[in-house]
């Protein structure tokens, strides 16, 4: 007989006394022996107890073994699952094993023999289990301590994924903003990134993850803007087995950015159901699936992306007061990119270069009148609409230089000026002033889109408006529209 110290402990289940008391009869020399009548008393055990083997009868009232297993099997997966039956139809088995995880199936009336076998195998099967994750556990040790090679990954995620990839000119508002990312990156604090859609902020999350001390661990993402309550629970905390269609579990994004990043946009849109869940997390480390009772730990790192004023939702109770001050220990503001126009012609032939490359199109960039053109627009999608006018100019190009002729109308109507363009007739008829006044503004903006269009070409672009080359030329010194900077306005038809 082994020591008492170092034997195994098995838990005998089953509501039946005359089967408990046979099952321990049998084990008792070798094994350090657990019973419980039901389900709810083996859960009791199970959590104050170090159980390596479990040998449960198939029909008890309440929950059947199947499903008391099941359960095991999610809170506790290292046990070893034997089930005890007086059944033998096959595909009840196959089901058992799959969905319990089940090691073996012990018939009736079994022999005292063949039971003590079968748990001898399980506690060895264990044993083996905890030998295996030990010695993976000790790889990953010794694996991080070669620093060298350690550093060697860091700095590849830094230049691949990191603030390299946050493209800015150097005099450009990004500049501060990313200097700024750079010394949050290193401190393991919860961030707030304030901006409008598109501007970056989820790229910016992703920067500081790759410069900070859990680069190597994993980063997520999620918007939670439009997605419904219940969906998001699901996707942010996971679900137990039966919640979703089809049994399954799932393991939500609090537990896979365990020791890494998890970057949520458009938080203020977050229920105040949610915004309670997010404040656990961030003040106890933890929270509960849906659907489940246990409670999960997690130490991940979270980095907000805001479109609104959080303050102002405070205020008018639609955001908590604590979440927010939770949050907040460090907030960032991401520039739009009307603010930041001497990053335009940067952004938009490095957007250029990545698609062409991706489809497969070869392209050696934008003309001189391209960029002045998409500098002056005002972008209120930011980064995305900039990139589906590259894609849409790209899918347009006949020549290896993409020009002005290429551009959306209203981006080619929209006129110069340093606070950003006026885009659409709808805003010029909101404007105050005369009908002349206002009738010019429209006359500019049609003659400048159409040149475009035409690429300067005064005839042809006369020909369309219904005017002579004299008119024409009239009215272009009369708005004082030039051509783009470098080009000659060519007069005769090609």
């Amino acid at each position: 007989m082994a020591p008492a110290s170092a034997r195994p402990a098995v838990l005998l289940v089953d509501d039946e006394p005359h089967s408990l008391a046979a099952m321990r009869m049998a084990l008792e020399d070798e094994f350090e022996v657990l019973t419980a009548a039901d389900a709810e008393a083996a859960m009791a055990v199970l959590r104050d107890e170090w159980v390596q083997v479990i040998l449960c009868d198939q029909r008890m009232p309440g929950r059947s073994g199947v499903e008391f297993l099941s359960e095991v099997r999610e809170g506790w997966p290292e046990t070893v699952r034997l089930i005890v039956t007086g059944y033998t139809d096959s595909s009840a088995m196959v089901a058992a094993i799959n969905e319990a995880g089940i090691h073996q199936i012990l018939t009736k009336p079994w022999h005292p023999d063949q039971l003590l076998v079968a748990a001898r195998n399980a506690a060895q099967l264990f044993q083996l289990s905890r030998e295996n994750e030990r010695m993976a556990l000790e790889m990953r040790l010794l694996a991080s301590t070669a620093e060298s090679r350690v550093e060697k990954r860091r700095k590849a995620l830094r230049e691949g994924m990191g603030f390299e990839t946050v493209l800015r000119a150097p005099n450009s508002p990004m500049a501060d903003v990313v200097q700024m990312a750079r010394r949050f990156a290193g401190f393991d604090l919860p961030v707030v990134l304030t901006g409008e859609p598109g501007t970056g902020k989820a790229q910016l999350a992703r920067a500081m993850h790759y410069a900070s001390l859990r680069a190597d661990k994993p980063f997520y993402d999620l918007n939670l803007a439009g997605l419904p309550e219940d969906l998001a629970a699901i996707e942010l905390m996971g679900a137990k087995r039966g919640v979703l269609a089809g049994g399954v579990a799932r393991i939500g994004l609090m537990q896979k950015a365990d020791r890494g990043t998890l970057y949520l946009g458009g938080i203020e849109t977050a229920p105040l159901g949610l915004q309670l869940t997010l404040l656990r997390v961030l003040t106890e480390g933890a929270f509960t699936p849906v659907g489940g009772q246990e409670t999960i730990g997690t130490n991940l790192r979270l980095i907000c992306g805001a479109g609104a004023d959080l303050k102002a939702l405070v205020a008018g109770g639609r955001f908590r007061a604590d979440l927010y001050y939770a949050l907040a220990a460090g907030e960032i503001a991401v520039p739009p990119l009307r603010a930041r126009r001497g990053d335009i012609a940067l952004l938009a032939q490095a957007k250029l270069a990545e698609l062409s490359a991706s489809h497969g199109k070869p392209v050696h960039g934008l003309d001189e009148a391209a960029l002045e053109f998409l500098e002056n627009y005002d972008w209120p999608g930011n980064l995305r609409e900039l990139r589906n006018e590259i894609a849409r100019m790209l899918v347009l190009a006949q020549d290896k230089v993409l020009g002005a002729d290429l551009i959306s109308r209203h981006i080619l109507q929209a006129p110069p000026g340093d606070e950003g363009a006026d885009r659409s007739a709808d805003a010029v008829l909101a404007r105050t002033g005369s009908l002349k006044d206002r009738v010019e503004l429209m006359e500019m903006r049609i003659l400048r889109e159409t040149l475009a269009r035409h690429r300067w070409n005064k005839s042809r672009a006369a020909a369309e408006l219904g005017l002579s080359r004299v008119g024409l030329r009239a009215k272009l010194d009369r708005y004082g529209i030039a051509g783009p900077a470098g080009r000659v306005a060519q007069n005769e038809e090609d």
